[in-house]
């Protein structure tokens, strides 16, 4: 089991891509959106330097944008 966290915004459609994607392989995951929680957005900017979304976290590593390989290999999904 992987310590999963996905950075969003309401209106961002690789975020939703990204869930999808998580959907579609029984990946666990929690969600911080960051529009609405100040705490989140600055945890997504300490860990990247910018606000681009979405940011994944898969057990400390950062995944910036809905990168399919990155996630797979991240998560050892085959």
């Amino acid at each position: 089991m992987h310590n999963v966290s996905i950075y969003t915004t309401p209106t961002c459609f690789y975020c939703k891509k990204t869930k999808e994607f998580f959907g579609a392989n029984n990946v666990s995951y929690t969600e911080r959106d960051v529009t609405t929680d100040e705490a989140a957005r600055n945890d997504m900017i300490a860990k990247t330097g910018q606000l681009a979304v979405p940011v994944i976290d898969v057990d400390g590593k950062i995944i910036i944008g809905f990168d399919q390989a990155a996630l797979k290999s991240a998560l050892e999904i085959s």
